[in-house]
């Protein structure tokens, strides 16, 4: 796969979505700029991998660290371990110039190889607060690159640049349409979602704040919901008694366009989410998952509301009436929604794919420059 006439970047990255996209959006500007290109993931990356030569994807083990039970503990450290020999056979076999780190269980052995093996090692942490795996990463040496301009827990950082998040073309090409309000008369466009396999929490909360608005609202609706395969069914029975136009799904591949094309967005806070939105330019109501260790979607969603790109409710405090008076106030002054839609794009970085790969090649050429 390599020709060693152009360098090789090692990208890794959890399976999920968020920490994929950002990897995949990376892949395409290195190999724009000659490198060639090898991705550790995981199982879970099925989906969003798709398009993806097989050649390129490899698999080590890894796993999360435990420290209330000795015995998972032991089993991590063991699979650590032998993630970090499986890694460094492969950054030998591959001769890469760079290992790259998105975060996730799956980042932590190649990082640690590559630290290692002095190839240069660079996290890129997606949120406004610095994952475990990645702060864990940081203080081992790593070089970090930001999604959001001075995360918490970044302070431990020898290296440090914000580049914001990479967003797929798609989400580029959602953005080049510009934002327009609907009329008084017009259908009114919302969509919902929640992370890679919805949530649970929007799929009954949402369809219970429809249900409270004025009759002659909800006609103007077109509900676009992504939901739990096992939640589908009961939304989509809610709906149809409340005679409302919507279409759902458990999953998307076109979601950056459906962004585009809605007046409204109710969603999580994942750093992918909150980058997309800004990117593209669209007002939105996030709710954060509230359980998350670091409330790190809190400080997401915050940094949005801040600048006038959307609104934060917490799902502790957020009732049906709550969710429904927030809409029928937002959907009633469309100049709102275009003044936060306005926002959003001001704080997007369609560039950020650009600018983490300027990162990479920095560190390729000071190392290529110490070996000469």
């Amino acid at each position: 796969m390599s020709d060693k006439t152009r360098p090789l970047a090692l990208l890794a990255a959890g399976g999920t979505g968020g920490h994929l996209f950002p990897a995949i959006s990376l892949r395409a500007e290195l190999k724009k700029r000659g490198y060639d290109v090898a991705i550790v993931t995981d199982k879970r990356a099925g989906q969003y991998a798709t398009d993806l030569p097989a050649d390129e994807l490899h698999a080590i083990d890894a796993a999360t660290l435990s420290a209330g039970n000795p015995v998972r503990a032991v089993s991590s450290m063991w699979k650590l371990s032998r993630g970090v020999l499986q890694s460094r056979k492969l950054l030998r076999e591959l001769g890469a110039d760079i290992c790259v780190g998105f975060g996730g269980y799956p980042t932590v052995p190649p990082l640690f190889a590559a630290r290692m093996a002095r190839v240069p090692a660079l996290v890129h942490e997606q949120n406004a607060v610095l994952g475990r795996a990645n702060r864990l990463l940081v203080k081992a040496g790593a070089a970090l690159a930001t999604g959001f301009p001075d995360p918490k827990g970044a302070a431990s950082a020898k290296r440090l640049a914000f580049t914001g998040n990479p967003v797929r073309e798609s989400v580029i090409d959602a953005g080049r349409t510009a934002y327009e309000p609907a009329g008084e008369e017009d259908s009114f466009r919302l969509l919902v979602f929640g992370g890679s396999q919805g949530a649970r929490a929007l799929s009954s909360l949402v369809p219970e704040a429809i249900a409270l608005l004025p009759r002659a609202l909800r006609a103007r609706l077109q509900i676009v919901q992504q939901c739990r395969p096992e939640d589908l069914d009961t939304v989509r029975l809610l709906y149809g008694r409340l005679d409302v136009s919507a279409e759902l799904a458990s999953f998307f591949q076109d979601l950056p366009a459906k962004i585009g094309a809605s007046h409204l967005v109710i969603s999580r806070a994942g750093a992918s989410t909150v980058s997309e939105l800004a990117v593209i330019g669209r007002p939105a109501i996030l709710i954060p998952f509230p359980h998350a260790l670091d409330q790190d979607q809190a400080e997401n969603a915050r940094l949005l509301a801040d600048v006038g790109g959307g609104w934060m409710m917490e799902e502790a405090s957020l009732t049906a009436e709550g969710l429904a008076s927030r809409l029928k106030e937002l959907i009633a002054h469309p100049d709102e929604l275009a003044a936060a839609a306005a926002a959003a794009k001001k704080a997007g970085r369609p560039d950020a794919a650009e600018r983490l790969a300027d990162q990479v090649d920095e560190l390729v050429s000071l190392t290529r420059g110490h070996r000469q």
